[in-house]
């Protein structure tokens, strides 16, 4: 039985690379029915875009989006920075499928403002070139972080970040997330939004912000790269979702064994999209 949610949030999956966790978002998405499904930014990672990667378990992720879709979710597919070619296609529809660069949210608890992010990041807007090379580390990163973690549970030890390490003890990245968010809230105040909702730095979090000006809620989707987090929005309350294997241990894949979907969904050319974006 699938849970209903009223609103999902989902950020930073960066489909195409090797450090996306596109199975454990599969297992999230199937097991969810949302009326409304946000994507917020860096979906596909058309800065690393390869086409000779971009295994099964990412197209999965498309397909599922795409069964939602057939089954009555609005999706808005919010563009970022690292699928930013996409944002010359603003204003896009197909049905209940839609490509914004920003969303508001007339919810009955208040205006919600979602945005990737990046417009706020100076190093995105001063040093393009910096930011992808940061992303190619990272992203390498990851995968040397694939690699340890494999040993480690071979040894019987737990699961090790390298990421989250380097993020939590370097003094002047604490002080750049905290000066996004911020920036964002500040913003956000001063145009009479409840919420605020952002990815981007891969930062998952629900907070009240209050300033002299006001106060606001800010939020952060997270990232299913090493967070594997969502918003959720149901009955009026937010909440952060966070993965946990153990939930979906006893998921099977029938479509494998059958050697096809089980669910019908339109087939997407993905080369198509992405030869047009660039």
């Amino acid at each position: 039985m699938k849970r209903l949610v009223d609103l999902v949030v989902i950020s930073d999956i960066h489909l195409g690379t090797y450090g996306c966790r596109a199975k454990e978002l599969t297992n999230y998405l199937k097991s969810i029915q949302p009326k409304e499904l946000v994507l917020n930014g860096d979906i596909i990672d058309i800065w690393q875009f390869n086409k000779r990667y971009f295994p099964k378990e990412h197209m999965k992720v498309i397909k599922v989006i795409t069964s939602l879709l057939s089954k009555g979710t609005k999706v808005y597919y919010v563009t970022g920075n690292h699928d930013e070619m996409l944002r010359r296609f603003s204003g896009f529809q197909l049905g209940d499928f839609h490509i914004l660069n920003k969303k508001v949210l007339h919810l009955k608890t208040g205006n919600a403002w979602i945005f990737h992010g990046d417009v706020f990041d100076v190093t995105m807007k001063h040093s393009k070139w910096l930011a992808k090379l940061g992303g190619k580390g990272y992203d390498l990163l990851i995968l040397i972080n694939t690699f340890a973690n494999w040993f480690s549970e071979k040894l019987g030890r737990g699961k090790i970040s390298f990421s989250k390490k380097i993020k939590n003890s370097v003094k002047g990245i604490v002080k750049y997330v905290s000066s996004f968010e911020e920036t964002v809230a500040n913003i956000a105040i001063e145009n009479k939004f409840d919420f605020v909702i952002c990815g981007h730095i891969h930062q998952p979090k629900i907070q009240k912000i209050q300033t002299s000006k006001g106060t606001v809620v800010y939020l952060n989707s997270g990232d299913w790269v090493e967070n594997l987090t969502s918003l959720e929005y149901h009955d009026g309350s937010w909440s952060l979702f966070e993965y946990n294997e153990s939930d979906y241990i006893n998921i099977t894949d029938f479509s494998d064994l059958l050697g096809q979907d089980s669910e019908k969904t339109p087939e997407l050319n993905l080369d198509s999209i992405i030869d047009k974006a660039i």
